[in-house]
């Protein structure tokens, strides 16, 4: 798949796995990994930039007697960020649907 497809969507897929719960970063990859390929470390620069831009925060949590992980939590900026973000990609990836659709009987 092409590379600027997915560097387009994997902050909103950051977003969107936030908005359901805390997770910390090595969850996160691996969970993204499993369903879109992507380059190990690619996660973690997106969770900096989304720290930065105040949009999550972070929290260390000690579980299971291992050491402690930090989490990402999405702020209140993060989840009104998320939204809007979500309903302009999802009206944007239908646009291009229905563009691409009505080009599957086109002859090259």
């Amino acid at each position: 798949m092409n590379t600027q497809y997915k560097k387009g969507v994997l902050e909103l897929c950051v977003l969107s796995m936030l908005k359901r719960q805390d997770w910390y970063g090595y969850e996160i990859s691996e969970y993204l990994s499993k369903r879109i390929d992507i380059a190990d470390g690619t996660v973690y620069p997106i969770l900096r930039k989304l720290k930065s831009d105040g949009l999550v925060t972070t929290y260390l949590s000690e579980e299971s007697g291992g050491p402690p992980r930090k989490y990402y939590s999405l702020t209140e900026l993060g989840k009104s960020t998320y939204d809007a973000d979500r309903t302009d990609y999802l009206k944007f990836a239908k646009t291009v649907e229905s563009l691409l659709k009505e080009n599957k009987d086109d002859k090259d």
